[in-house]
């Protein structure tokens, strides 16, 4: 193959306009042909997961660890190669994860574990984005990127986390978790709310980068509509969910919405592309039951069929889903050590 011949023209010479299951294997073949497969490089984490029916195996364990574990825990990533932790939320259901003058604070097995995590990762190596979410129903997120006096408490927690911790050598960023998804273009009320939000860590952090992760990526229109609005984000970072874990896209679909990411991303987009891959299944009904560990062979998959697309790889979640064999900080099902065990085995995790 020419080393000129670009990745879309690639993609159409294998006769891919859509994208069946009998050919799969083949492209994603072809896909690391033409780029290696990345490693996991990042991660979601949290103290608690918002979804009390999602956690079930991981936030009754999470809940009571002690500093020294959160401690072992960013070790034990660290050392499966992980860089970047992502933090899913500094508040929720109108209590803090750290000492607040704003609202009252969640009862954990320490302190402050805020303060205890990322004193680890300045130890350990890890970068991390800090939350400004979720103040307010979570479940409800255009509420929250509209109402006034939910964006009001949100600006002043980011002052308030900054003040406290913005001094750590792993305060690397900010992260907005808030999503309307993408429903072949972002809503207006998405693309202000990420505009306030980096107005306001620019100011307050102003060595800070910012991320954002949006789901309904399968939906992406891929025109000049887009590109503008790509260029309007005021975000250093997008990484797309690849929605293989809720079942909105096959694995042999997402080689497809990446290439049109890449493409788009391509044509003058601030931001760059990273991917948010689905390490999780359902154990019964999608939202409303227990996250299990995805068999590691689908994971690899998932991570072959975005890799010649994006800068890094991120997932969604080690914590629960993850467990080196033998940890002191096990939590989540069984299951994770399979997957740890997978991923090392094949290269993805050190």
């Amino acid at each position: 193959m020419s080393n000129k011949l670009s990745r879309r023209s690639f993609l159409k010479s294998l006769g891919i306009t859509t994208l069946g299951v009998g050919f799969a294997p083949q492209v994603i073949a072809k896909l690391n042909e033409v780029k290696g497969v990345k490693p996991i490089e990042g991660s979601w984490f949290e103290f608690q997961h918002h979804s009390i029916a999602e956690g079930k195996y991981w936030n009754p364990t999470l809940a009571d660890f002690t500093a020294n574990q959160w401690d072992y825990k960013i070790r034990e990533m660290a050392q499966a190669g992980i860089r970047y932790l992502v933090l899913l939320n500094t508040a929720i259901h109108d209590k803090t994860y750290y000492p607040s003058k704003l609202l009252p604070k969640h009862q954990m097995g320490c302190n402050d574990p805020l303060e205890v995590v990322l004193t680890a990762a300045d130890k350990y190596g890890i970068n991390f984005f800090i939350s400004n979410g979720f103040y307010g129903e979570w479940t409800k997120p255009a509420f929250l990127m509209s109402d006034k006096s939910i964006e009001k408490l949100r600006l002043r927690a980011m002052n308030e986390i900054a003040e406290k911790y913005a001094h750590h050598k792993s305060f690397y960023g900010w992260y907005y978790p808030n999503e309307t998804g993408i429903s072949g273009h972002y809503d207006d009320i998405f693309i202000n709310y990420v505009n306030t939000s980096s107005t306001e860590a620019a100011r307050l952090t102003p060595k800070a980068k910012t991320l954002i992760a949006p789901y309904g990526t399968r939906n992406v229109i891929e025109d000049e509509k887009y590109v503008r609005q790509l260029e309007k984000l005021n975000v250093d970072f997008i990484a797309y969910q690849d929605e293989i874990g809720v079942q909105k896209t096959a694995v042999e679909e997402s080689a497809i919405f990446f290439e049109r990411l890449y493409s788009l991303h391509k044509k003058g987009a601030k931001s760059r592309l990273w991917a948010d891959v689905e390490v999780f299944e359902f154990e019964g009904a999608v939202y409303k039951s227990a996250l299990l560990p995805a068999p590691w062979e689908r994971v690899v998959e998932q991570l072959k069929a975005v890799s010649p697309f994006v800068e890094k790889i991120l997932i969604y979640q080690y914590t629960g889903m993850i467990n080196r064999p033998g940890t002191y900080t096990f939590a989540g099902h069984p299951d994770s050590v399979l997957l740890y065990e997978g991923l090392k085995e094949t290269g993805y995790l050190q």
